[in-house]
């Protein structure tokens, strides 16, 4: 009698999710740690590096991760083993790109931070931050391999290694500097960040190493054998399968592209938008720093559950669409919005009771607490817009919901530009509320109006 086999839904959802809450809890306790050792300021000239980072990772390997794991979940619905051509022909566009952003962002740090960012003090930590997108880049599709196979162990692994290594890289460098009497910068940070990558890097290519290097070795003699392509490489022609990778990689590349490019004039232009309020530099930077260094990542907390679910979601709704099994379809989605949704509305209430007492008592902040009290009413629609996004990109809709994040950024930015100024960051707060719930609709609009046609 054969074992009852697991659904690699919910074995994949429960790794990815353990790991990330162990990640974030990390995160959170260094966090904590990043605001009492740098100040509220320099969290805030830290978060300042986001929209670049967001920006080189949207450019150089996002789209290209999606589209590994699509490809590599459709060939294995179809094959009894996966095909590793996708992830190679992946890397071979993907590693340029990130080699050639790191020498941009190296060689025009101070171009970048003084027109970009409008702080010149993070042209040095652009410098640093450079070296981890071709790190990045290379870890993030062989992690969409592993998504596309449905073996979630070695991305979660990969993340806590980069997690540990992040915060072990910070703290001890840190404590070098001030046992030195010296005052650390918060450039030691961005070091922790890039070592991080390469951690996970590391054990990502250590990983895929028995399927794929090796695969590529001629045979001892080569005089009487051909050269050898396993069955593992072997599946569609070259030019086919790029034709596919590229067709998926490129609309989303240059959609994750455009909405990085909003959300980069959103993050430098709250600061910017606040001074006009009346705050003084430091103070704008300050409450940004509260706003996406402390209250942010509080929020995002649970959403290393949904996070989990969204991307083993996209390979499973992929697979199960071109079996035609929409009966699949429509029960995974069935699911995830309810229970994405019950869990949206248990951490609202969470918020809003504790909210104060967590900004007051972890972040030593009442700024912190108002956020977090605030931002819980968006947990429901935060929650359950991410694994959406997964479904529709997994049912071949990213141009869709490339719109659809166009008309919610935009909203965002309606009320930076015009409400903030006016009301100071409670302009932001609303916005984002508004936004979060247009976003939400929109989803479950598109969603609806998909499967009825189906």
């Amino acid at each position: 009698m054969k074992a009852k086999q697991r659904h690699p839904l919910i074995v994949g959802t429960f790794i990815l999710t353990a790991t990330g809450i162990v990640s974030r809890i990390i995160g959170f306790l260094y966090r904590i740690y990043l605001s009492r050792l740098f100040g509220e300021e320099g969290m805030g000239i830290y978060q300042l590096l986001s929209p670049v980072l967001s920006l080189s990772f949207s450019l150089t390997a996002a789209g290209y991760q999606t589209a590994i794991s699509k490809l590599v979940a459709e060939q294995a619905a179809t094959s009894k083993k996966p095909s590793l051509r996708p992830l190679v022909l992946g890397l071979l566009v993907s590693l340029p790109l990130s080699l050639a952003c790191n020498a941009v962002l190296f060689l025009f740090a101070d171009q970048v931070s003084a027109s970009l960012l409008q702080e010149p003090r993070t042209a040095s930590m652009l410098r640093i931050l450079s070296f981890s997108v071709p790190l990045s880049a290379v870890h993030s599709c062989i992690n969409g391999y592993f998504y596309g196979i449905k073996k979630a162990g070695v991305p979660a692994g990969a993340q806590l290694l980069e997690q540990v290594a992040r915060v072990g890289c910070v703290y001890i460098v840190s404590s070098r500097i001030l046992a030195a009497g010296r005052t650390p910068s918060i450039s030691v940070a961005v070091l922790g960040l890039t070592v991080g990558e390469f951690a996970s890097m590391l054990l990502t290519i250590a990983a895929i190493w028995p399927d794929g290097i090796p695969a590529f070795r001629r045979p001892r003699d080569s005089r009487r054998q051909p050269f050898h392509v396993p069955s593992r490489l072997s599946g569609p022609s070259g030019s086919a399968l790029w034709g596919k990778l590229m067709a998926m990689a490129l609309p989303l590349t240059a959609n994750r592209i455009v909405l990085n490019l909003l959300q980069s004039v959103e993050a430098v232009s709250i600061p910017a938008k606040l001074r006009l309020y009346g705050y003084d530099t430091a103070t704008s930077l300050s409450v940004y720093g509260v706003f996406t260094g402390m209250a942010m990542p509080f929020i995002y907390f649970p959403n290393a559950l949904t996070s989990s679910v969204a991307v083993l979601l996209l390979p499973i709704i992929s697979e199960n669409y071109a079996l035609g099994n929409m009966g699949a379809v429509r029960s995974a989605t069935v699911r995830t919005v309810k229970y994405c949704g019950l869990m949206g509305f248990g951490c609202l209430g969470f918020f809003v009771l504790f909210g104060g007492w967590i900004g007051t008592n972890v972040f030593d902040s009442p700024l912190a607490g108002y956020f977090i009290t605030t931002l819980g009413f968006i947990c429901p629609f935060l929650y359950l817009d991410t694994t959406l996004s997964s479904i529709l990109q997994g049912l071949g809709l990213a141009g869709h919901t490339f719109v659809m994040n166009v008309v919610c950024l935009l909203v965002r930015l309606a009320f930076v530009f015009l409400a903030v100024p006016q009301v100071g960051v409670r302009g932001f707060l609303w916005g984002l509320l508004v936004s979060q719930l247009t976003l939400g609709v929109l989803y479950l609009g598109c969603l609806y109006r998909f499967l009825q046609k189906k």
